[in-house]
C-alpha cells in the first residue's frame, strides 16, 4: 500500500528531512512499525499523535536509520576481497604509482565492516615481506553508532563470523566481550557522512575520495531508483581506476539494473566500474 502523498508530506516536515527519497515499501514498514507499537490502527490516527507527542517524530526517524552490520558479512564477498581484490592491489601498486590502498566504508554503523577489511590487509601485510600503507574511512550518519565503532567493544554474539586465529590475534577478550586490537583501530578514521549529501562526492575526512574499494553494502535497498542510481554515481565519481564496489549480496540486481559496473564473480557482488 502506498503512503498518501499527504502523510508523507507531515512525515517530512515533523522528521525535518525528505522522505520522499526512501523506497515506498521501507516507509511503508516503518510506518506499520510504529502504528503497532503505539496500537493505532490508521496512518491519519499517527499523524494525529505525531502532531501532539514531541518524542514520536524522532522515534520514526529512528526507524528509518538501519544501523546493522556484521563482521565479515557475505562470506562469499569476503572470499574475494581476501583472496583476489586485496593481492591484486598491493601487487598493482608500484605500477600505478600509488602510495597507499584508500578504503571507504559507506554507512559503516558500529563498525563491523571497517574492522573486518582493516583485518585482511593487516594479515596480508604480516604475510609478506613490507607493510600495505593503507587508509581507511568509514562514515555513519547516526552519530551513537560510530561513537561505538570507535571504541570497537563488541559481544560474543557480534564476532561469531571471526575465525579464531583472527579473535586471538587481532581481539583482546574479558568475559563475553571483544576489543578491536588498537593497531586494527588506529586505520581506521570514523566519521560523520550522509551519503545522500548532493555537495560532495566523497567523505570530506578523505579530501580527495580515491578510493581503490568502496563498501556500501544494504544501502541501496532502502531508497527510490532514481536515489540509488545517484549513490552509485557519487561512488563511481570516488573510485581509483580499478576500484572496487562491494554491496550487499541483495543489491547485485539494483547495481546491475544501474548500470555502470560488471561484476567480478558470477556470484557475489563485487564490482569493477565499466569502461
Amino acid at each position: 500500500m502506498q503512503l498518501p502523498p499527504t502523510i508523507l508530506q507531515a512525515l517530512s516536515r515533523a522528521c525535518s528531512r525528505d522522505l520522499s527519497q526512501f523506497d515506498e515499501a521501507f516507509l511503508r514498514k516503518s510506518l506499520d512499525k510504529r502504528l503497532s507499537a503505539l496500537s493505532l490502527d490508521t496512518a491519519e490516527a499517527y499523524l494525529a499523535r505525531l502532531a501532539e507527542d514531541s518524542a514520536e517524530a524522532p522515534a520514526f526517524s529512528g526507524t528509518l536509520n538501519i544501523s546493522y552490520s556484521e563482521f565479515f558479512r557475505n562470506s562469499l564477498n569476503w572470499a574475494l576481497l581476501e583472496h583476489a581484490v586485496l593481492p591484486g592491489l598491493v601487487e598493482r601498486m608500484p605500477s600505478s604509482g600509488r602510495a597507499e590502498i584508500r578504503i571507504w566504508s559507506a554507512a559503516c554503523a558500529a563498525g563491523q565492516e571497517a574492522y573486518s577489511i582493516a583485518l585482511l590487509i593487516d594479515e596480508l601485510a604480516s604475510s609478506g615481506s613490507r607493510p600495505i600503507p593503507c587508509r581507511i574511512f568509514a562514515t555513519d550518519i547516526v552519530e551513537s553508532e560510530l561513537a561505538a565503532a570507535r571504541r570497537g567493544v563488541y559481544g560474543a554474539a557480534s564476532v561469531q563470523n571471526v575465525r579464531v586465529k583472527h579473535l586471538d590475534a587481532y581481539f583482546t577478550r574479558a568475559g563475553d566481550t571483544y576489543t578491536v586490537m588498537p593497531r586494527l583501530r588506529e586505520q581506521i578514521d570514523f566519521s560523520m557522512y550522509d551519503l545522500l549529501d548532493g555537495r560532495s562526492t566523497c567523505p570530506p575526512a578523505s579530501i580527495f575520495g580515491d578510493f581503490g574499494i568502496i563498501m556500501c553494502s544494504n544501502v541501496l535497498l532502502y531508497y527510490r531508483p532514481d536515489v540509488r542510481k545517484s549513490i552509485l554515481s557519487k561512488v563511481r565519481s570516488s573510485l581509483a581506476p580499478g576500484g572496487y564496489l562491494v554491496t550487499g549480496e541483495a543489491e547485485r540486481g539494483i547495481v546491475e539494473w544501474a548500470g555502470g559496473f560488471v561484476p567480478i564473480d558470477a556470484a557475489g557482488s563485487v564490482f569493477r566500474a565499466a569502461r
